[in-house]
């Protein structure tokens, strides 16, 4: 009758003296509220699937977050959004990429994971699934805030090209085992500042950025997506733990190591199925928070808080 939810906000140059007093209390604050949204649903005997999208939709509405409102921006200026969502005892999944007026991306993602016959759907046509589903629309401006035009105004003046290589702020997820034993995984995120082209990383890609399975484990990951995306590490983690029987730490050591290798950083949340949970970065800091159904609570930002 055990839970455990894992969240995290974002991995990349995440240090105390480059963080102020008022962004730190920021952080914290959201990370917390994320962590009472998700396990009062698992608390109350609820499933991991409704905890993961309950604990992601708070990091989407806080600013300080790279998701929904305070996405990074494009370098047309706008917020183009990315999200997946996965549940372990079905392997359901949903995905949505390029999303530009749905208030909660990874509620759509849901909605495709239950309410059509898809499983990852993009652009324009994402956004109309959304209006057809009666999901909540915004104006895109409405996830624009003037801390993201700064950032993308800093680095166009820089005349960097598509990608925000300081990755101070990232994508936002959760993963979690309810009291039944099941698993599931969500991700969200605004992508990289400047980004072009269409760009999409590993959030909306099942077995990059999100992945679940009741025989292994839940897993979200954030940081440069060209990587994960080549490594593959949600699934190639839980691969390791389901078929090699390694614990999750050593499983996503391995896998890190593999995105290292080929140059690139971030970090990973992982909960298999007895409810361990792991977390593991290779940036300075990751925003990131662990609640239990024994009664542990961490909120947590750099690599020196453990």
């Amino acid at each position: 009758m055990s839970w455990t939810l894992m969240i995290h906000g974002g991995s990349g140059q995440i240090r105390r003296e480059r963080t102020s007093a008022e962004a730190d209390i920021a952080v914290r604050d959201g990370l917390s509220r994320a962590l009472d949204a998700g396990a009062a649903v698992l608390a109350g005997g609820g499933a991991a699937l409704d905890a993961v999208e309950a604990a992601v939709r708070v990091l989407e509405e806080a600013e300080p977050f790279n998701a929904g409102r305070g996405a990074a921006l494009t370098a047309d200026g706008t917020a183009e959004l990315d999200a997946s969502i996965m549940e372990g005892h079905t392997r359901g999944a949903g995905a949505v990429a390029r999303v530009s007026y749905t208030r909660s991306p990874v509620a759509l993602a849901r909605a495709v994971m239950e309410r059509s016959h898809h499983v990852f759907l993009a652009g324009v046509g994402a956004d109309a699934f959304s209006r057809d589903m009666g999901m909540e629309q915004v104006g895109n401006d409405w996830f624009v805030t003037d801390e993201r035009r700064a950032n993308l105004a800093d680095l166009l003046a820089k005349g960097a090209d598509g990608y925000d290589v300081d990755m101070k702020y990232g994508t936002v997820g959760a993963v979690a085992r309810d009291m039944d034993g099941h698993l599931a995984a969500a991700t969200s995120t605004g992508g990289v500042t400047g980004k072009r082209w269409g760009r999409i990383g590993d959030t909306p890609v099942i077995g990059a950025g999100t992945w679940a399975d009741d025989r292994g484990c839940a897993v979200s990951c954030t940081g440069a997506g060209e990587y994960f995306l080549r490594v593959g590490v949600a699934h190639a983690i839980d691969v390791r733990v389901r078929l090699l029987n390694e614990p999750i730490e050593i499983a996503a050591a391995a896998v890190l190591d593999e995105v290292t290798a080929l140059g690139g950083t971030g970090g990973v949340i992982v909960v298999d199925a007895d409810g361990q949970a792991h977390w593991r970065f290779t940036t300075p800091g990751m925003n990131r928070g662990l609640a239990t159904s024994g009664g542990e609570r961490r909120v947590a930002l750099y690599a020196d808080e453990g």
